[in-house]
């Protein structure tokens, strides 16, 4: 029985993809041959790749038809993450390029200037052909990147930014304004140079992640002998030493030795963590003065930093809402100023009578000032930055449409266990009675608890290690199945379990019952700690609440978030004792999977935009329905964090208030840089229809806009790592 062959995947490396305009030229020359949905963009490693391709259609055909757009494409050689850093932005050959086109540019205008002080007549001598060659010389080598792609233009009938420009030129050619035609292509190429610096500049931060770890570890045997090893050649399960001061190769888990972590590297919090035995480390952090010995948990290409690089250049390929529209104005605009400049050409000598010269060098200097390339490149070179600045703050945006999205949120639904709350249970109130201390009381539920794995039974001991008490365990102890546990302390039979054993056990007082009531009402669990003659203490527990929550609340309420709810699975009155503690808006508690998504869908009703926070696999569904889903990354289960648009890889509420204001910061930016460079073509094309443009000048204005706009967004890279509170 022959089966059929089954669709392929390529990847390509397409020299000059560095925006939207290139993604738009191959979307258009690919979409027809292969589908319109197979087609992914890595514009920072100008990656190409091509999903779900028939297998008739080869790697050859694809580069051919890629030629056809005036980019030149090859396979990619290596489809896993970019290594090393690119090349500094001197050194690229788009700027050499430049540098050689300006060089040729200002000899043609030192040429002209010494003809003209000297009194030549340069008409009838040989300065005139050596100022037209070093101008068509400046023109070619400027021009190179650009004609192939106004050629394919033209060819489609779509005219773009490259295409107005070798109108232009050969219009200024053909007017005999050589100088004027080098001097636009001198500096649209800078226009050029400088889109290719923003992306490369965007791309060496990008690469330089992969330089926080070191390329090999150190293993070491069950004899203790340590060997050194490639990083990538380490499985799961593997020992390594970490020395002081060293980076942690590999995310891990920690076997022996005690230390403080710096995890600003991926997390961005500025105090180091202390680590022990069972502690979970990540590749890239830095270790403090103790030597650990550590379990490798993951491969050197899942890492949590892995995933962080993978989720950055993954993000950039997915267009926020602000550069889908300036694509679609600029698709647009394009055609409608050449066909203005037409007219521009046309009707004053139709109509009007007037001479053609002046009015058609009007057209070409319009054509000039219609070239989108400030617009075009202000939007992506933002979101990069912002997304790069948030990534720094151990927030991870996966696409700017959802760092978009969180600018707009106007409510924030939170789950409670471990977003709200520590997520694991603490001692919060002692009740020792009939005569006994607290320290007596600590000391024989520790006795009873030492050797359990329950994580009420874990808190008590560590709480009693952490006051400092000592304790021997107790002999003949023993659980007893939904119920407690008991055993000989001193010599005398202790038992320790819940109210309801308690009860059955006959020990129960009225005052004893109101005290339990009371501690349970108040969202606690109590455990009764207690001996054959009477009751010796109330140890109560709860899932604590994360410190400085109310005040996060309160600041993600002056950044404009109106509305913050509970979504929790836990009981009511544990629930509404949290809410209250930290100054919850509205509460819903006992919720399925299925009830948070319907809660979900009744604030998206009332108030348009919605975030949801969660950190377990019952919270994806709601992470996935929710306008903006975030998840707790460092303690988050995968089905969160996979499901969220957005992970908090420090675990830290207060980076939400500032996303939601960083996110503000970048709209804001972006809005700025569209006006900016839409103001600059309304204030030149006025001053052209008037006579009072150049070409040269035009260029300037949009090379100096393209150059402002870029600096702008970047400055995002430096954003304040702390929340301003808007008066």
């Amino acid at each position: 029985m022959s089966t059929e062959p089954k669709p392929v995947t390529y990847a390509f490396r397409v020299d000059g993809m560095d925006c939207a305009e290139e993604a738009d030229l191959l979307r258009r020359e690919l979409s027809p041959v292969v589908g319109a949905d197979v087609l992914a963009f890595d514009f920072l490693n100008r990656k190409l790749t091509i999903h779900a391709v028939p297998p008739s259609m080869t790697a050859e055909a694809l580069v051919a038809i890629i030629a056809r757009t005036g980019l030149r494409a090859e396979p990619w050689r290596n489809a896993s993450l970019p290594s090393g850093s690119p090349p500094p932005f001197w050194l690229a050959t788009r700027t050499a390029s430049t540098a050689l086109c300006g060089l040729l540019w200002l000899g043609a205008w030192a040429l002209q200037l010494w003809s003209y002080r000297s009194g030549l007549d340069t008409a009838s001598s040989i300065e005139l052909w050596v100022f037209r060659a070093l101008c068509l010389a400046s023109i070619a080598i400027g021009g190179w990147p650009i004609a192939p792609r106004a050629w394919a233009a033209l060819l489609r009938l779509r005219p773009d930014m490259n295409l107005l420009m070798t109108v232009a030129v050969v219009g200024a050619v053909l007017l005999d304004d050589w100088l004027e035609a080098a001097t636009v292509t001198f500096l649209f190429a800078v226009s050029l140079a400088l889109e290719s610096w923003s992306v490369s500049r965007a791309r060496r931060a990008v690469a330089a992640l992969l330089e926080l770890t070191p390329a090999v570890v150190r293993t070491v045997d069950e004899t203790g002998s340590e060997q050194s090893r490639p990083a990538a050649e380490i499985s799961v399960g593997t020992l390594f030493v970490v020395k002081p001061g060293e980076k942690f190769p590999l995310d891990g888990e920690v076997t022996t030795g005690r230390s403080d972590v710096n995890q600003a590297p991926i997390t961005g919090e500025s105090v180091p963590v202390p680590k022990q035995p069972g502690d979970g480390v990540y590749a890239a952090t830095i270790n403090g003065d103790g030597q650990l010995t550590v379990r490798s948990t993951k491969t050197a290409d899942s890492s949590t930093l892995a995933r962080i690089i993978h989720l950055v250049t993954e993000a950039q390929t997915q267009r926020a809402p602000s550069e889908q529209w300036v694509e679609q104005f600029a698709r647009i605009y394009t055609p409608v100023m050449f066909a203005a400049a037409i007219l521009l050409a046309v009707l004053p000598p139709l109509v009007l009578s007037q001479p053609m010269a002046p009015w058609a060098y009007r057209a070409l200097v319009l054509l000039v000032i219609a070239c989108p390339c400030a617009l075009v490149i202000s939007t992506p070179v933002t979101i990069v930055a912002a997304l790069a600045a948030a990534a720094r703050q151990g927030v991870l945006v996966k696409g700017g449409a959802h760092l978009e999205q969180a600018a707009y949120i106007q409510a924030l639904a939170l789950d409670k266990t471990g977003t709200l709350t520590v997520g694991r249970p603490q001692v919060v109130q002692i009740v020792p009675l009939n005569g006994h201390s607290e320290a007596e009381l600590l000391q024989r539920a520790a006795a009873l608890e030492a050797g359990s794995l329950h994580p009420l039974a874990i808190a008590i001991v560590e709480y009693v290690r952490q006051r400092g008490l000592t304790f021997e365990p107790a002999s003949d102890a023993r659980s007893v199945p939904g119920k407690g546990a008991e055993g000989r302390w001193d010599g005398r039979l202790f038992w320790l379990g819940s109210h309801r054993w308690l009860e059955e056990r006959g020990q129960e007082t009225p005052e004893i019952h109101t005290q339990l009531e009371s501690l349970t009402n108040a969202g606690k669990t109590v455990i009764v700690v207690g001996n054959e003659q009477h009751v010796c203490g109330l140890i109560a527990l709860a899932d604590t609440v994360r410190p400085g929550t109310r005040e996060v609340l309160q600041s993600l309420r002056n950044v404009g978030v109106a509305s913050i709810v509970m979504l929790t699975g836990d009981n009511r009155g544990t629930a509404q004792s949290i809410g209250r503690e930290v100054g919850i808006d509205e509460i819903e508690a006992e919720l399925l999977p299925e009830n948070k998504v319907a809660a979900i869908e009744r604030l998206l009703a009332r108030h348009g935009t919605v975030a949801m926070i969660g950190d377990g696999v019952n919270d994806a569904p709601a992470l996935a329905r929710a306008s903006l889903g975030i998840a707790m990354g460092a303690i988050g289960s995968d089905a969160a964090i996979e499901t969220a648009d957005v992970a908090l890889m420090s675990d830290d509420l207060t980076r939400l208030p500032w996303l939601f204001q960083h996110a503000r910061h970048t709209l804001s930016v972006i809005r700025q840089n569209i006006i900016f460079s839409l103001g600059i073509k309304v204030l030149f094309a006025a001053l052209t229809f008037w006579g009072w443009s150049s070409m040269w000048g035009a260029i300037a204005a949009d090379a100096g806009a393209s150059l402002l706009v870029v600096m702008n967004g970047l400055r995002l890279l430096r954003i304040s790592t702390t929340l301003t509170t808007p008066s």
